[in-house]
């Protein structure tokens, strides 16, 4: 392999690296699990602020993550502490 296939695949390479730390989402806690809310408990809550959720996971970050929709139809990807309850970030569309 010559030097400038070694760039173009170093170049490459970097750039998927970029790309897969741009999509990561936070890091809510370092709390152990037994600390944490239930998922039940946590979707009540997030039900009662008036959100629908579609998808509600569990992410690498330690955080719950939500997608659904708010009270007036907008869609919302949210991330909460699953200790606290805490919204720690959003995004809308």
């Amino acid at each position: 392999m010559n030097t400038k296939q070694t760039l173009r695949r170093l170049l490459a390479a970097t750039i998927a690296l970029g790309a897969t730390a741009a999509y990561a989402g936070p890091t809510c806690t370092q709390e152990p699990r037994t600390s944490w809310m239930t998922p039940e408990e946590m979707q009540k809550r997030i039900y009662d602020a008036g959100y629908a959720i579609k998808k509600f996971k569990i992410t690498d970050g330690n955080c719950y993550e939500i997608y659904g929709h708010d009270k007036r139809g907008g869609r919302v990807e949210i991330y909460y502490n699953p200790v606290d309850g805490a919204e720690i970030r959003r995004k809308a569309s």
